[in-house]
């Protein structure tokens, strides 16, 4: 009898299968031998590897949070307020998640960060595709943040359709709306290739919705879409420190203004009436 033979689990055991014909079920579905060869680094440099990874990360992250956000916004179209909570809810452990990826990017040093930065030419976090549609569901909408995707026409396609479809705010106004409340129609009915601006009317209905009854569901919608806005916001925030930590106030990769714009970006509230109602509760 071979090693191989004798090696293998008796029937009724508690050793798990160990031999398959194949790939392992495990692998098949995880593809983890495809996503832990991804990594090609540029440089000679060993911290890049864990600039790559990190970065890599994060877009699985944003692709999950995508997919919640759109799963959620569909699920207001129809009224169906049980799954859009789910979603949003399941959103925001994702994004404490990805938050929480930053933590290995946060200590690098300006002449650690410039060991391998020359590597990385003109590439740039801000031409993500994927955190552009993220972007995009969250009312922050650019016609010229398709121009980089120009060269993919696949993602293009996919970012101009988002562009024009409604963002998750626009679903839970029109869902306000449906349930008697006056939003006002330009509001319903602005161009949805455009930045979501907020709407006085908008705030008044926040604040009556907040000075209600605290077990109503659309305060609860409200508080889950508050806290998404939050971990946003503090996603903003953790990538200016680290930017800064790392390179200060030089001209970022790809061109971009670096601090300055991630600064400009980080002043920009998600869903704008659920904070500035508040004052008014």
């Amino acid at each position: 009898m071979s090693t191989a033979q004798h090696d293998l689990p008796e029937a009724g055991s508690e050793t798990p299968n160990l031999d398959f014909r194949g790939t392992t079920p495990y692998e098949d579905y995880v593809k983890a031998d495809v996503l832990t060869h991804l990594q090609h680094p540029l440089s000679d440099e060993p911290g890049e590897m864990v600039f790559l990874v990190t970065t890599q990360v994060m877009e699985l992250w944003f692709t999950v949070i995508v997919h919640e956000w759109e799963t959620a916004a569909q699920a207001l179209r129809r009224d169906d307020l049980p799954v859009a909570m789910a979603a949003l809810k399941r959103s925001e452990y994702e994004l404490r998640a990805l938050n929480a990826s930053w933590e290995p990017l946060a200590h690098i040093t300006p002449a650690q960060f410039n060991a391998y930065r020359g590597a990385l030419g003109e590439g740039s976090g801000f031409q993500s595709a994927m955190y552009r549609r993220m972007e995009f569901l969250l009312g922050d909408k650019s016609a010229s943040m398709l121009v980089p995707h120009r060269g993919a026409p696949r993602v293009h396609a996919e970012l101009e359709k988002a562009l024009g479809e409604p963002g998750l705010y626009d679903e839970v106004l029109r869902l306000l709306a449906r349930r008697g409340h006056a939003v006002p129609a330009e509001v319903l009915e602005r161009d949805l290739t455009l930045r979501y601006d907020p709407h006085p009317a908008v705030e008044e209905i926040w604040a009556r919705i907040y000075s209600g009854s605290q077990e109503d569901e659309l305060v609860q919608l409200g508080e889950a879409l508050t806290e998404v806005a939050e971990l946003v916001w503090r996603w903003k925030n953790d990538h200016l420190v680290a930017t800064r930590r790392a390179m200060g106030a030089k001209t970022g990769t790809g061109g971009s203004p670096g601090v300055s714009w991630l600064e400009k970006r980080a002043r920009r509230n998600v869903f704008p009436e659920l904070w500035t109602a508040r004052s008014h509760v």
